[in-house]
């Protein structure tokens, strides 16, 4: 094949030098440009030239997923990713979505009324310059947006020649926001060495790291005069093509009048512009048309889901006759179009390519050594703030497409694109059928009061290991506040009366923690190995019941603390089993209190709650189920952002309080026979109004101190190490969940107010249903009681060492609901535990 450079190289001598593959990814073109001739015109970029869009979306996704090995995993995630208006806004959201969670900024040369700019830059050599920065979150460029030191900005554009765009895009952005570290990203790295040490000692001026990311490295050889050279040659061009067409205009009819009938074949009157079939595409609500205003991860989560059924959408339109499709975006709009071009591709048997239309004008030159062969033009129909210009569609026309999708926001949806001589009418006579695809256009609208967004501002970036928790950082995010430093601990026996008589509330203190025995250590160890299993089989059912009920990239909020390891534990699920990296938060929930709401304002800040799915370990009665269905209703009413699911999502719902549970059984959790060294090292939350102020998340502590008795890796290891055995059963179990009624029944909260009745006791929230719940009596609180199912196996044996340390009865009893049920002492006062600290049986 004639490599489509030969053209401009045999009559400028303009050369490339560099790999096989750099002429595979470039051709050369001349445009009028009074900066620089010639032009690199990629084939995998989808600007000029039309590609397969699953090309041209993995060169994009494979250099984000290089930068994500470069950055790692937490380096990856509180980066941010700016592309260049407008050749490379797509590559750029490739780029983004390769690193997985980080957000996505494009410069744009479309002022937004009402957006205030967050900075703005040059680009030295292009045909437009000037850019702007128009994020709807001012904080997005900040370096301590997420995560402070090391959040690195990634800056994505086609080419790296010279080095101008992004020193200039680095000056002017280092200045209002400093950070330590800077990745240039790019599908071609041109510079000479002079321009690369260039750079070298800038980054060294500026005390930064910057790292390069290119797909292919070479160099573009100019010999002297180029410019004059090209100058002439691009005019002598254009002079032929205009004589050319003056001499064949009179064989060629006027444009008709908009709305002019057709009437083919008729002396003097023209033949109307072929009609054209709209499309206005049901985008999904809340997500942004691209990365003019910033694209979150929670926009990704929402627009993924929904692109199968756009772009069945598109080709229901198209019809059944299609062979070779051309998806064709609009200037600075390239994602959009690229992901539904993906998907179109994916779900169609028809060719499938993908360009987009641009402001550069460039030469065309009709020889398969030339990189651009035809050129249509057609004015802007988009009101551009610098006024009216022409815009090119290269190597559309003669390319042979049966049908051209052509997709625009609805802000370029004007009668210019309508017009004759418009875009739509241009692209008429060059294919049989032209489907106008319109995406709304987004604006960003403010949705909280001033006060709300200072309230937001005040609050930290999450919480992650090492230095707070001993998981690792993107285990999970603790939206808490670190009160390790604070006494909190309380003898048990001071507790309980404190709380019984009302006099505080359980929030406000913790417990000290147990030191388990020797003994108790190892009936956790052996317990862990032989329900390991259980557990995994269980994690795998209620992550897949998630996964296939809520989305694909579902948030995953638990409740801290039991809820944290179950969290942890379904996020690698996802992750081994799909490769799905689910964000994953800790919060707090107290009950009679509620959930943290500024824990809710962050997550809105950060994610769409729709997909947030609270997670926690178990349920005993539903206490918990009931009280953050009150507090997200009270959060709402309050005037937080709508939209959260109080659902709750459980590893063992044997109360049959939930609908999304991985098994009914009442059955031993190990990390319920364990506090803190189960869970991360982390506390219980605490709720105390003098240390927790309105601006403030719920706190925690972190028992460092415990380090050596820590087991929470070895409970998530283990687990984990079972999943490829469970995986048929889990997924034969979740086909049945999914067709069955798994409604509550609430069975559980009709057996506690039994028992509470039976037992004299005439308080709910002092039976404790459950294995999970009848350990935490155990541990935390002042025990009057156990009741066992008779005939309990192994699930007990430490329900039963626990409670002949702490000299608590265990009642045997017939038709429990419960493997066994935790009674706190009715009416506790500090006399009843006796001379040896044990409870005595009756008060």
């Amino acid at each position: 094949m004639v490599w489509s450079g030969t053209w401009v190289a045999e009559r400028l001598g303009v050369g490339l030098v560099g790999d096989g593959e750099l002429r595979e990814l470039l051709g050369l073109a001349l445009r009028r440009n009074p900066k620089r001739a010639h032009l690199l015109v990629s084939n995998v970029l989808g600007k000029h030239v039309p590609q397969r869009p699953s090309v041209v979306y993995a060169a994009g996704f494979k250099l984000g997923r290089r930068v994500r090995a470069l950055l790692g995993e937490d380096g990856a995630r509180r980066a941010v990713v700016l592309g260049y208006a407008e050749t490379a806004t797509g590559l750029g959201h490739s780029v983004a979505d390769g690193l997985g969670e980080a957000p996505y900024l494009h410069s744009t040369r479309r002022p937004v009324p009402g957006v205030a700019r967050a900075g703005g830059f040059e680009e030295s050599h292009s045909h437009a310059t000037s850019h702007l920065l128009l994020p709807e979150d001012p904080r997005l460029l900040a370096a301590g947006r997420s995560g402070g030191e090391g959040s690195a900005l990634v800056l994505v554009d086609d080419e790296f020649s010279t080095g101008n765009t992004v020193l200039n895009t680095i000056r002017a952005l280092h200045e209002r926001y400093p950070r330590d570290r800077y990745v240039i990203v790019a599908l071609v790295d041109m510079r000479s060495p002079a321009d690369r040490d260039r750079l070298t000692e800038f980054a060294a001026e500026i005390g930064a790291r910057v790292d390069l990311v290119a797909r292919t490295t070479g160099t573009v050889t100019l010999p002297d005069g180029v410019l004059e050279k090209g100058q002439a040659l691009v005019a002598e061009r254009e002079a032929a093509d205009r004589a050319r067409e003056s001499g064949s205009s009179a064989s060629v009819p006027a444009a008709p009048a908009p709305g002019a009938p057709s009437a083919p074949g008729v002396p003097g009157v023209p033949a109307a512009p072929r009609p054209y079939t709209r499309l206005d595409l049901p985008w999904p609500v809340g997500v942004p048309d691209g990365g003019r205003h910033g694209f979150t991860a929670a926009h990704r989560a929402l627009l993924e889901p929904a692109l199968p059924a756009l772009a069945d959408r598109v080709a229901q339109a198209l019809g059944d006759t299609p062979r070779r499709v051309l998806v064709l975006g609009f200037e600075e709009l390239m994602y959009a179009p690229l992901r539904l071009a993906t998907a179109l591709e994916e779900r169609t048997d028809a060719e499938v390519r993908y360009s987009t239309t641009t402001r550069s004008p460039v030469l065309a030159v009709d020889d398969p050594g030339y990189a651009i062969r035809t050129r249509l033009v057609f004015p802007a129909h988009d009101d551009p703030a610098d006024g009216p210009g022409d815009r090119y569609a290269y190597n559309v026309a003669g390319a042979g497409f049966d049908a051209v999708v052509v997709v625009v926001d609805s802000t370029a949806d004007t009668p210019a694109l309508h017009a004759p001589g418009g875009l739509l009418d241009r692209l008429a006579p060059h294919t049989a059928h032209v489907l106008l695809a319109v995406i709304p256009s987004y604006t960003p609208v403010a949705t909280a009061s001033d006060c709300q967004e200072e309230a937001l501002m005040q609050l930290p970036e999450p919480l992650r290991g090492p230095a707070f928790s001993s998981y690792a950082p993107d285990e999970v995010g603790w939206l808490l506040q670190d009160l390790s430093e604070t006494r909190l601990e309380a003898p048990t026996e001071e507790r309980e009366e404190a709380i019984q008589s009302g006099g505080a509330h359980y929030a406000e203190s913790l417990p000290v923690e147990y030191q388990p025995s020797a003994e108790y250590q190892q009936l956790f160890k052996v317990a862990l190995d032989l329900s390991a299993a259980r557990i995994a089989r269980a994690v795998g059912t209620v992550t897949e019941t998630v996964l296939a009920e809520r989305g694909p990239r579902p948030v995953l909020v638990s409740l801290a603390r039991a809820g944290t390891p179950v969290g942890v534990l379904m996020r690698r699920w996802a992750r081994e089993r799909h490769g799905a990296d689910l964000p994953h938060y800790a919060v707090s929930i107290v009950r009679g209190r509620g959930i943290d709401a500024n824990a809710l304002r962050w997550l809105a800040a950060h994610h769409d709650p729709a997909d947030v799915v609270f997670v926690d370990g178990w349920t005993g009665k539903g206490a918990i189920t009931r009280e953050l269905a009150a507090a997200i209703a009270e959060f709402e009413k309050a005037g937080g952002v709508a939209g959260f699911d109080p659902e709750i999502a459980v590893l063992a719902d044997p109360g049959g309080c939930v609908r999304t549970y991985g098994t009914r059984e009442d059955f031993l959790i190990p990390s319920a026979c364990l506090n803190s060294t189960v869970s991360g090292l982390v506390s219980r939350t605490v709720l105390r109004a003098d240390l927790v102020g309105p601006h403030d998340f719920h706190g925690a502590k972190f028992y460092r101190e415990l380090a050596g008795s820590d087991v929470s890796g070895l409970f998530l290891d283990t687990v984990a190490a079972r999943f490829g055995e469970v995986a048929d059963a889990v997924d034969a179990e979740v086909r049945e969940l999914l067709a069955a009624d798994r409604a509550p029944t609430w069975e559980g909260w009709a057996a506690v107010e039994r028992i509470s009745e039976e037992y004299g006791i005439h308080d709910v929230n002092l039976v404790k249903p459950g294995v999970g719940e009848t350990t935490r009596v155990l541990l935390r609180r002042v025990p009057w009681k156990v009741l066992a199912r008779r005939g309990a196996g192994p699930d007990l044996d430490h329900i039963r060492l626990l409670a002949e340390q702490r000299g608590v009865p265990v009642e045997e009893v017939d038709s429990l609901p419960y493997t066994c049920v935790g009674l706190i002492h009715p009416q506790y006062t500090r006399g009843a535990t006796g001379a040896d600290g044990k409870a005595v049986e009756t008060a």
